[in-house]
């Protein structure tokens, strides 16, 4: 009795790169905080924030009743959606994007 030769089909090995989430750090409209306050927390706390940008989000939260004011990586995310928290404004909790 002759053996058959065995035949394997080799798995070919994927690795899969898929980047991680972004998170939305979403501020909502509220009843006590004042524009000013509002715009002045953005731009001291978003990387980047400009007076003209703060401001355009600050109306839309107003108006809107809320607006995405940061989108990026979960702790960064974390960092600022914490510290605008902390200065009094009212938070959504974070999403993915």
């Amino acid at each position: 009795m002759t053996a058959s030769p065995t035949v394997t089909k080799q798995r070919e090995s994927q690795v899969l790169h898929k980047p991680y989430p972004n998170y939305k750090v979403i501020v909502l409209n509220d009843d006590f905080n004042t524009f000013q306050h509002v715009a002045q927390c953005l731009m001291k706390y978003i990387p980047g924030m400009t007076s003209d940008r703060a401001w355009e989000l600050t109306n839309q939260i107003h108006f809107e009743g809320q607006a995405i004011v940061w989108i990026g990586p979960q702790e960064q995310a974390e960092l600022y959606h914490q510290q605008l928290k902390r200065a009094g404004l009212t938070m959504a909790p974070l999403e993915a994007a």
